[in-house]
């Protein structure tokens, strides 16, 4: 049976496979051993804490096929905390010279950090061969099924970090002409290591803001672009809700979009409901992601009968929840109503 769970110490050596597997673009996951590691030993202290507020915590997920891990993402709970979230602010202004008789509109980019910020979703991979059927918007969206389970852990805001452009040997346009030039490591290097600590973005860039006027055009354009290969996932997102910011990636200026948590479709439609009976076999009925808090958290795709504030499961679907009648679960439609 497929199933997304929540990562185990013990799936290390398979999530790094994995994340060996990811392709250049997808910097999050380009993590060693041990910050890979260190990653999996939050996410399980975070499914098992007690506590209900949020904290800057990850919440890594992990799509189990063939015995085997195809996929994985991840919920940042908070962002910000004792390190600031930071990207790139577009600020518009208006000058006018009346010596002169001339106007000007002017763009910048200045640093935006917060302490205090949303929770962010991100680090989706899934193996090509596994790509397809649906499975990747059920990775995707059995984040916000977490956060619908678990509300007051996340905060009120979501947001995502979207890939920006790229070239294809995997060389970063925005990277060369801004970025790197204040930071000069390999662009994969500081994106991997500012998953760990953005220490160094506070030491290394400056404080000062850079005109949009002095840089080259195509930089200028790929502003909020995203990568070809991310355009499913905007839309994606931009159905279950999320709109464009007027921050950018601070290595890439990949576009961060938002929504208010509860106004995200998947959390709205993620409902409660009671585990009414069990069936040997259910053949007519709902398609329907189905979750329970097995192992901290563990989702399904099956076929259920739904009443009001219930639902009956097959006996193959309730085992693999570890559910019984008069168990709780989560159900959410695969698509926005």
């Amino acid at each position: 049976m497929s199933l997304v769970r929540a990562v185990r110490i013990d799936d290390l050596d398979a999530l790094l496979q994995l994340a060996r597997s990811a392709t250049r673009g997808l910097t999050s996951l380009q993590l060693s051993r041990e910050q890979l590691l260190d990653r999996i030993e939050q996410s399980v202290f975070a499914f098992s804490r007690t506590g209900t507020a949020p904290r800057a915590e990850p919440y890594v997920l992990v799509m189990i096929e063939d015995d085997a891990i195809v996929g994985t993402s991840t919920v940042y709970a908070k962002t910000g905390g004792h390190q600031p979230f930071y990207a790139y602010q577009r600020v518009a202004t208006e000058h006018h010279s009346d010596q002169l008789g001339v106007g000007h509109h002017r763009e910048s980019l200045q640093i935006y950090r917060t302490h205090d910020g949303p929770t962010e979703i991100g680090s989706l991979f899934l193996r090509s061969a596994y790509r397809g059927g649906g499975r990747g918007r059920w990775l995707s969206l059995s984040r916000f099924m977490l956060i619908a389970m678990r509300r007051n852990r996340f905060a009120n805001t979501v947001i995502a970090e979207m890939r920006g452009r790229a070239e294809p040997d995997g060389r970063v346009a925005f990277w060369e002409a801004v970025t790197g030039r204040f930071i000069p490591v390999e662009f994969a290097v500081a994106d991997a290591m500012s998953t760990m600590s953005k220490d160094f973005i506070e030491q290394m860039m400056p404080q000062h803001p850079i005109y949009l006027d002095l840089l080259p055009a195509d930089i200028r354009s790929s502003l909020g672009k995203v990568h070809d290969e991310t355009l499913p996932a905007v839309k994606m997102l931009a159905d279950e809700g999320f709109s464009e910011t007027d921050l950018v990636d601070i290595f890439d200026a990949g576009p961060v979009i938002k929504c208010e948590t509860d106004r995200i479709d998947a959390v709205s439609r993620s409902q409660k409901l009671i585990v009414e009976s069990i069936a040997n076999i259910i053949d007519d009925g709902d398609e329907a992601i189905i979750a329970s808090p097995r192992d901290g958290f563990t989702s399904i795709r099956a076929t259920v009968r739904r009443k009001v504030g219930q639902v009956e499961l097959s006996a193959t679907d309730a085992a693999a929840l570890d559910l019984q009648p008069g168990s709780p679960c989560w159900l959410m439609s695969p698509r926005p109503n």
